[in-house]
């Protein structure tokens, strides 16, 4: 093999590794219910509400999703507001630093909203197909 063949296919090989790697593209349901203003649920609060059922607090579950303490309190003060019966009960402070758990609500707001976004799949399944392949990969 000739020399400028060998860096012809060495820079093509270059080439190919910088290019991303295709992968197909990421379909995802976004519902959220409005109460006036405010948005009374949606994506980041019933992921928040998944974070408190697994760490048991709200910082620790700010952290985990990379959100403020304050970011996080917030979210949950409005989706508390919001319903008719609190999704989360705070625990007060004491040797163990308090913590946070879900109502039956909490627990049922998550079991539903993941529901809908199955049946929402299952549902569309032929045209989100339909639309992914019209995406370039």
């Amino acid at each position: 093999m000739g020399c400028s063949c060998m860096l012809s296919r060495m820079a093509d090989t270059a080439k190919t590794r910088s290019r991303p790697a295709k992968t197909r593209p990421e379909v995802r349901f976004r519902m959220r219910i409005r109460s006036g203003d405010a948005v009374a649920l949606g994506p980041g609060k019933v992921e928040l509400l998944e974070a408190i059922r697994e760490y048991g607090s709200i910082s620790a579950a700010a952290r985990s999703l990379d959100m403020s303490y304050r970011r996080a309190w917030l979210l949950i003060d409005e989706l508390n507001r919001s319903l008719k019966a609190p999704a989360t009960q705070s625990e007060q402070g004491g040797q163990s630093g308090g913590g946070c758990t879900l109502t039956a609500v909490g627990e049922n707001i998550i079991r539903l909203y993941r529901d809908v976004e199955v049946q929402a799949q299952r549902s569309c399944a032929k045209q989100i197909a339909e639309l992914t392949r019209l995406i370039r990969c």
